[in-house]
């Protein structure tokens, strides 16, 4: 399992909406101690003295309340039941609303070098984003050979051998104004058990693509920032193979034809490729159609449907004057 250092916590690169707020404001030297659990405690009952299936693993967030009874057993001099909290390997404790918490529990948390932090941020606020940070970073991940763009909102995933027109059928999606997300190697992350994320491995390389005769060429110089993104959700992979003349290729779209990446289920099309067909258009329909689908509209089933009426209709026409003649 992935696993990251209150100090990596306090350096991740988050903003906007997602930023932290972070920052330490005693036992500097547990920065080390690691965080191995994607998921949050408020201590409460804990702190009333209910230590039974105390979740001390994960991060430690003090709001109003808990800090408040942190004041109450300070004036009362209840000392036993934080220490004993600190018996315990927590990660780190952090406390939100900009509270700084009494010098004696500082004190105590020191002496374990169980670092804390504070955050500007209220409570809840706060929760959502950690949380949010840390299922990104414990999410599970799994690197693929291909190119990841965004055809009119759809992240469209290409796959195939080296050398059968990937990364060129990228850039023509991308000349006629798609957006390019990563190239060559393709991070995919399970966010939730049912999102499959992707973006590129290398952030420094990710938005460069490598070109056959030509090189390495840098999309966002090229094009402009308008043609890059740095990650989208891959809701649609399009398989590129040399044709083979022995093989059936589905030609009516009516099949559900899908691949389980990381336990998430994406619908994916195989493209034969040889000259004369217009690989790029051939993906921007593939995911206007996959737009079409995410609103409830089949274009293979309603085809299937409205032969089957036309059939019926012949059908009767047909007993219909069969019936006439034979008066």
């Amino acid at each position: 399992m992935e696993k990251i250092t209150v100090l990596d916590l306090l350096d991740l690169d988050l903003k906007e909406h997602d930023a932290l707020d972070l920052k330490c404001i005693g036992a500097r030297s547990g920065l080390a101690r690691t965080i191995e659990e994607p998921d949050i405690n408020r201590p409460g009952l804990t702190l009333s003295g209910f230590f039974d299936n105390f979740a001390y693993q994960r991060v430690q967030v003090f709001g109003r309340g808990e800090s408040a009874y942190l004041d109450k057993l300070d004036r009362e001099n209840e000392t036993a039941i934080i220490r004993k909290l600190f018996t315990y390997p927590i990660p780190c404790c952090i406390f939100t609303h900009g509270i700084t918490p009494t010098a004696r529990f500082v004190e105590t948390a020191e002496e374990a070098e169980c670092p804390i932090l504070q955050s500007g941020l209220p409570t809840s606020d706060f929760s959502v984003r950690l949380i949010r940070a840390l299922s990104n970073i414990f999410a599970p991940r799994q690197t693929i050979h291909g190119v990841f763009v965004e055809v009119f909102g759809i992240g469209v995933l290409i796959t195939g051998d080296s050398g059968v027109g990937k990364s060129e059928s990228a850039l023509e999606l991308i000349e006629r104004g798609h957006r390019l997300i990563c190239d060559d190697a393709v991070e995919l992350k399970c966010i939730n058990g049912n999102i499959l994320m992707g973006g590129g491995k290398n952030v420094a390389v990710g938005h460069h693509m490598e070109i056959r005769g030509l090189g390495i060429i840098n999309i966002a110089h090229l094009f402009g920032v308008g043609a890059i993104r740095d990650r989208k959700q891959v809701q649609l992979i399009v398989q590129l193979e040399e044709w083979d003349s022995q093989k059936v290729y589905d030609r009516m779209g009516a099949g559900d034809n899908e691949v389980a990446i990381l336990g998430v289920s994406i619908p994916r099309l195989i493209v034969p490729v040889k000259p004369g067909r217009n690989i790029p258009i051939i993906i921007e329909t593939a995911a206007m159609n996959e737009r079409l689908k995410k609103m409830g509209y089949y274009s293979a089933y309603e085809f299937d449907q409205n032969v089957l009426k036309w059939l019926e209709s012949e059908n009767a026409r047909a007993v219909y004057f069969q019936e006439k003649d034979s008066y």
